[in-house]
């Protein structure tokens, strides 16, 4: 169905108006760039499921984006792009279908590897924030950051929720979610990806239409969501109205936009921060993501016959140095913190991002919230933390990770296993808990505040696994049947683990745990459907696994109650002493033991504005007990080999015994 063109007119002054849509008054602008292709014409649905609406043609201008103005308005409609362009063109993606806007703020889909997505057109935002502001420290070491699938706490029975739909959930569960993080004490949630992804891939082992064959993906899944479809969309499939049901429309209303808010906000009452992990290195690949059928060649990085180039291990890198890749995304960095509030951002495989898109984003993000927390995945293409440090950003810190855990659980054991790494001497030992700052041993950070610490992330094995199979290599190829058992650590095990975890919350710089990381949770894959051959065995690559493989079984906390607690008073403690994370490098000063294994240093609380001086002792050792001689006076312990806190354990003077595989903290009042 076609309307008259006299109700469309190009106006001079259009230029101005952003890509997407605009609604003001009585009119509604249209502007896509396109610039290959020769016709574009904007067709309007009174609802998603139509299959044809009032088509409007597009205008080219001379900067290659096509606009009209209508002389109407069509809230709580829908709409999508009819673009013809050159069939023989590499650099140009013909389509038969109707391709949504890339600037889509709300998307109406269809669970189904292509989406079909449309555009639905809302009134200006209406939602209540009640005040609301960012939560976010001017110091980013005050930050304990807990990554987790915004699903993996809810979806489990024992989050005792009410099934209102993931955001809600979130909000309201009784065990999982939000009540969770308070309990646990962190001030900060980092949440894998949130905005319009690809749910769905296609069908295992079946070629579609479109000539792509699944033979990587039994499940046809990508749960975690790093498959970006829509960089301005939030993720329907969490609201309260939607289904994960094959074939099921998903995103009528836009619930998931105020649920969403509706979280925020409800987590900025708590003091938490949000962080958002987005991805901005590619898009999704199989679905009708616009991006592709807009503008190919200026959003993609492409070989000279107009392939997609793969630095990202996806399939089609995002070259974030042209010109309208570079405004997308800072764009959209901005439209989340202006309508959402997201008070930062994790960048995943940030490596692939030009320097001059980082600190357009920086300085466009600071204008809007002076501290905001922006942290770079420093891979993918290229390693660059130290490029990061230089222009201001955190990044995630693998020299810790691997320093203290290693980097595989059969080939290498780090720190806390007691082993000791050819490549990493005591003195680099030692710079790691100074903040891995690039003065020292395989430094990395011209400032603590640039490394965030992990021992663990979504990516790989969970710590606690990483553990079991460091201490066990045959439990990285068996089949178990008793999750709880499996869970549930020995004594060797739990010993390491909390080493790991007083290693980590002694780092001078940002804390970051994973979910689960606090009772050593596994990653045993259980597969109800039977379409996993690897069922029953431990995962570390659990991207495509919506079910309990992920989903956080709070009533496994019990089985080890002694680390979770040890956690919660690390968790406390770090809180508590700015001096822990925060004290300047002179103040660190680290004592001379005959076993490289055994880490201890003192630290002078004063320029952090603690009130407390500190002497800390790791021992890795796993044969030997070591004595430790303290400084002159009292000295209380806050950390000992069982327990964690804030609170006086005990006071010592003179010395102290350290087991082997543990370590302690003690603090004094500094007398000025």
């Amino acid at each position: 169905m076609k309307l008259e063109t006299e109700n469309t007119c190009t106006i001079e002054g259009l230029e101005e108006y952003p890509l997407g849509y605009t609604c003001r008054g009585s009119q509604t602008v249209f502007r896509l760039f396109a610039p290959k292709a020769t016709s574009v014409a904007v067709i309007i649905y009174d609802e998603y499921e139509h299959k044809a609406g009032l088509e409007f043609p597009l205008e080219k201008n001379e900067h290659g984006i096509w606009e009209t103005l209508i002389q109407d308005t069509f809230y709580d409609k829908w709409y999508a792009y009819r673009i013809n362009g050159p069939e023989d063109d590499p650099f140009f993606e013909p389509t038969e279908y109707h391709i949504a806007d890339p600037r889509s703020r709300h998307v109406t889909s269809t669970n189904h590897h292509l989406q079909f997505p449309k555009t639905k057109i809302v009134e200006n935002n209406t939602f209540d924030w009640e005040g609301d502001d960012y939560v976010t420290p001017e110091d980013p070491r005050d930050l304990i950051i807990y990554e987790t699938h915004i699903k993996d706490m809810v979806a489990h029975s024992s989050a005792k929720t009410f099934v209102q739909g993931i955001y809600n959930d979130f909000r309201e569960a009784e065990v999982g979610g939000i009540r969770h993080l308070k309990k646990l004490g962190v001030n900060a949630v980092e949440f894998l990806p949130l905005q319009k992804f690809g749910y769905y891939e296609p069908p295992f082992n079946e070629e579609t239409y479109e000539g792509v064959k699944n033979t990587w993906n039994p499940y046809a899944r990508n749960y975690w969501g790093y498959m970006t479809s829509f960089f301005f969309a939030p993720e329907t499939i969490y609201a309260s109205d939607a289904s994960l049901e094959p074939g099921q429309v998903v995103g009528n209303s836009t619930k998931a936009a105020n649920e969403l808010k509706s979280l925020v906000k409800a987590l900025h009452k708590e003091e938490i921060s949000v962080i958002m992990d987005v991805v901005y290195n590619h898009a999704s690949h199989y679905d009708l993501n616009p991006l592709k059928y807009t503008a190919k060649d200026h959003y993609f990085r492409l070989d000279e016959m107009g392939n997609y180039l793969n630095d990202s291990w996806t399939g089609n890198d995002i070259d974030t140095s042209q010109k309208h890749a570079r405004e997308l995304i800072v764009e959209s960095v901005k439209h989340w913190m202006k309508e959402y509030h997201i008070d930062g951002f994790r960048f995943d495989l940030a490596g692939i991002i030009d320097w001059e898109t980082i600190d357009l984003i920086k300085e466009e993000a600071r204008k809007i919230n002076p501290d905001v927390i922006l942290i770079a995945e420093p891979w993918g293409g290229d390693y660059k933390p130290a490029g990061f440090s230089d222009h201001d950003w955190a990044c995630w810190n693998d020299k810790i990770r691997n320093g203290f855990k290693g980097y595989h659980p059969k080939e290498s054991k780090g720190f806390i296993f007691g082993e000791t790494d050819p490549n990493l001497s005591r003195f680099g030992i030692e710079n790691l808990l100074r903040g891995t700052l690039e003065s020292g041993e395989h430094g990395l950070f011209n400032h603590s505040g640039h490394s965030v610490n992990y021992l663990e992330s979504h990516d790989g094995y969970t710590l606690g696994d990483y553990i079991r199979i460091a201490l066990d290599h045959s439990k990285a190829d068996t089949v178990f049947e008793d999750k709880r058992t499996l869970t549930s650590l020995s004594e060797k095990e739990g010993k390491i683990a909390k080493l790991a975890a007083l290693s980590l919350f002694v780092s001078q710089g940002i804390a970051m745990m994973h979910a689960g990381q606090e009772w050593a949770r596994s990653k045993m894959i259980q597969d109800p459907a039977g379409i996993d051959p690897k069922n029953g065995m431990l995962d570390h690559d659990s991207y495509n696994k919506d079910n309990e493989t992920n989903w956080l079984n709070f009533n496994e906390i019990s089985l080890n109650k002694s680390l979770f607690e040890y956690y919660k008073g690390l968790i406390d403690l770090r809180l508590d002493a700015p001096a822990l994370r925060k004290a300047a490098p002179d103040e660190i000063n680290f004592k001379v033991y005959n076993d490289p294994l055994h880490i201890t240093f003192s630290i002078d609380g004063k320029s952090s504005g603690d009130m407390y001086d500190y002497f800390v002792s790791l021992n890795a050792s796993k044969e030997h007990a070591y004595e430790i001689i303290l400084p002159d006076g009292y000295w209380e312990i806050v950390v000992n080999p069982d327990k964690a806190g804030s609170s006086t354990i005990q006071s010592v003077e003179k010395s102290m015994i350290v087991p082997a595989t543990s370590g302690v903290v003690l603090r004094k009042l500094r007398v000025s």
